[in-house]
């Protein structure tokens, strides 16, 4: 991989990260457009995701930090009370209550990286994987419109949930999430879909979305490292450093921008994108 092949997938990865349009999916294709050979080397794929956790680490700083500083100050007031039920249950502050939903969203995609490394690696590689899994994210970026638009019933109860979300919509989106590690599936719409059909409300679920891939991506990249995987990758050590920065800088421009535009703007439009995307994929690879 040469310097300037590394800077445009840094960029590719930065820009579409924060889009439900799949950046590792893009990734794959602008591979296959420069003509990149990089099919059993996933280190710089690891390392531009890796930039773009950053640049979203440094854009919700206050966040995280106040979700930090209120789960470590609130730690001597846990307890166990009885709720109205007569169930038991754990009492916290929110912050606490918000960093256990993220935990449990987790789970799904931990399970998938413990047990299913080597079926996932697999995947990446093949532009067609790509091509049929942009057109499923299509299908549930359209669904996901159709299902939270304005004036129409969710079958999901969507109120009175603490930070907006229950603990088994955290869950499903987990699970959202761990399909999502199909190149072409796109982690964002695919997280944000399955909360809007969940019920959840879509400035709720712009942040969670965001901030749950943090430890999982983060996890996995310390992993490549203390594994030796530099000394064993195929891309040098210029071209990784670039592909970083320029996946750092683009993510933290895209981060900016482009979260308030999911928030506002109608997920089909992204989902024509998709449709695009995956024929010219079939038709032109």
């Amino acid at each position: 991989m040469e310097w300037f092949e590394a800077v445009l997938l840094g960029l590719i990865q930065g820009l579409t990260e924060f889009l439900p349009v799949s950046s590792s999916g893009h990734l794959e294709i602008g591979k296959v457009l420069l003509g990149v050979e990089t099919t059993d080397d996933l280190l710089f794929t690891t390392m531009v995701h890796a930039a773009t956790v950053l640049s979203t680490i440094l854009v919700f700083r206050k966040q995280i930090w106040d979700l930090l500083k209120g789960f470590f100050c609130g730690l001597k007031d846990w307890r166990i009370e009885k709720n109205d039920a007569g169930k038991k249950v754990l009492v916290c502050n929110d912050q606490t209550d918000y960093l256990l939903k993220m935990v449990l969203s987790m789970v799904p995609v931990l399970i998938v990286g413990v047990f299913f490394k080597d079926q996932v690696e697999s995947l990446f590689g093949s532009i067609y994987v790509v091509g049929v899994a942009l057109i499923m994210t299509a299908l549930l970026l359209f669904f996901s419109d159709f299902a939270s638009r304005p004036g129409r019933k969710s079958v999901f109860p969507a109120n009175g949930y603490r930070n907006g979300i229950s603990y088994w919509q955290a869950f499903a989106v987990g699970l959202g999430q761990a399909f999502a590690v199909v190149p072409g599936l796109s982690r964002s719409g695919t997280t944000i879909s399955t909360g809007l059909i969940c019920g959840v409300k879509r400035e709720v679920m712009a942040q969670f979305s965001f901030l749950m891939v943090l430890v999982p991506i983060l996890g996995e990249t310390f992993l490549e490292i203390v594994g030796g995987e530099f000394g064993a990758s195929s891309v040098g050590a210029l071209p990784l450093i670039l592909g970083f920065v320029s996946a750092f800088l683009s993510g933290l421009f895209a981060c900016k921008v482009m979260i308030a535009l999911v928030k506002k703007a109608k997920l089909s439009w992204f989902a024509l994108y998709c449709l695009v995307a995956a024929a010219c994929i079939f038709i032109f690879a």
